[in-house]
């Protein structure tokens, strides 16, 4: 199969290499107010015309302030590593023309190839909920593609700015490996968790770590922003697989390899099982009007908490999975209208929600049917997907981890993350 990019791109002219893609999750499809440059829920990474990456070449131990901004101001790419007001480490890097270098981070500079912002919980956007204070560093995360077959693709902590450098302060966690290199790790971190299995049917959670600035892979802090770092993990490696996890402290993006995105649903298959689902003729057992989902356009677009009280608009009691049209009665609770319910077929009380087919296919690890939703937001997928994202636990804030809904980073039920849907079919 191919997925939506790789759709876009058919034609005469020879397809550029692609790496890889790089999606947001919290987001079904597009971000709320639309995709717009540098701006979007998922980023391409293809082969560039020119190699950009750097490797690291010479070290300067610098004494005094000025030094070390005589370094920097040539032109080069550098890190520098301020171990006291007198005492800097500057490590040079050079041209690598064997990899590409694309970098991601809050800044809007233009060294900063996909921009991130703090993802809303819910499927808001973060311009129209504005973030007191966002955690995403301006320059977080790098990733260097080799150009040449097998195309792998590493992560590393930290981007370069506008200067062509990576400035660790006196704060930062830093230190000198045996080999004499040194290395550090950005302010909240930037953590990685590598699925077991790739990304399919079968995958099981792996376990999360932290990237420092070189690329070494450590276990993570006791919080995400302690000056002392975790232990070395010798045996695991800073090279993205199909379905790894970055998360930026504010944003977990999912890396998708060009080879893993073939066995993803496209766009058209999904269209094509929702017009299968309403083709059904579904119908409410009570007002026994027929229910159908709405186009994928409008599903992208909806905020799962906003109420749509449609006739067709489906609707479904979480605790048992019973789907219905929309009806005013069966409230438990006035303070929230739709959060105690009880279901008119069986008796089962919980959420009561607006159902919304997911329409991201990067976070779809089969094409199965739609059958299964999450709780509580009401997200719709295939039951494997549903059952692999309500298993892995995705970092929230700074030390604290829980299952979400990939579509709308809602956080999921402890007791439920998922529930099968149960419709009725047309009576006649």
């Amino acid at each position: 199969m191919f997925s939506p990019g790789q759709e876009e791109h058919c034609g005469p002219t020879k397809e550029p290499v692609k790496y890889g893609e790089l999606v947001v999750l919290g987001y079904n499809g597009s971000l709320p107010s639309g995709d717009r440059g540098r701006r979007r829920s998922r980023f391409a990474l293809y082969k560039r015309a020119k190699a950009n990456g750097v490797k690291p070449s010479t070290v300067h131990i610098l004494n005094n302030p000025q030094a070390s901004k005589a370094v920097n101001c040539k032109g080069q790419h550098s890190i520098s590593y301020t171990l006291s007001r007198n005492h800097t480490v500057v490590v040079e890097y050079s041209h690598d023309k064997d990899t590409d270098m694309f970098q991601i981070g809050r800044s809007t500079e233009s060294p900063i190839d996909f921009v991130v912002t703090d993802t809303v919980s819910g499927g808001g956007d973060s311009e129209d909920t504005p973030i007191t204070q966002s955690t995403i560093s301006r320059f977080a995360c790098r990733v260097v593609c080799e150009r040449n077959p097998p195309y792998t693709a590493r992560i590393y902590a930290a981007g370069f700015d506008s200067s062509k450098n990576i400035f660790l302060g006196e704060k930062a966690a830093k230190w000198k490996n045996p080999d004499g290199q040194m290395d550090g790790l950005t302010t909240n971190g930037v953590l990685v968790m590598h699925p077991r299995g790739g990304f399919t049917e079968e995958s099981k959670p792996g376990v999360w770590r932290e990237i420092s600035v070189c690329g070494d892979v450590y276990t993570l802090r006791e919080t995400r922003s302690a000056q002392t770092r975790g232990k070395l993990v010798d045996s695991e490696s800073n090279v993205l697989q199909d379905g790894s996890l970055v998360d930026l402290c504010g944003a977990t993006l999912l890396w998708r390899t060009a080879e893993g995105l073939f066995h993803t649903p496209t766009q058209k298959h999904l269209e094509a099982l929702r017009q299968e689902l309403n083709a059904a003729r579904p119908q409410c057992p009570v007002g026994l009007n027929t229910l159908a989902f709405p186009s994928m356009q409008r599903c992208s677009r909806a905020v799962p908490s906003v109420a749509l009280q449609e006739d067709k608009q489906p609707w479904a009691y979480l605790a048992c999975g019973h789907v219905h049209g929309y009806h005013d009665w069966g409230h438990r609770s006035e303070r929230e209208p739709n959060a105690q319910r009880e279901c008119p077929m069986c008796r089962a009380v919980g959420p009561y929600v607006p159902l919304w087919l997911g329409c991201e296919p990067a976070f779809y690890v089969d094409t199965g049917a739609p059958t299964y939703a999450f709780v509580p937001c009401g997200h719709v997928c295939s039951e494997k997907s549903t059952r692999y994202w309500s298993e892995i636990p995705l970092p929230h804030g700074t030390h604290a981890f829980h299952a979400a809904c990939p579509f709308c980073a809602t956080q999921l039920s402890f007791t439920q993350g998922c529930s099968k849907l149960i419709f009725q079919g047309p009576v006649d």
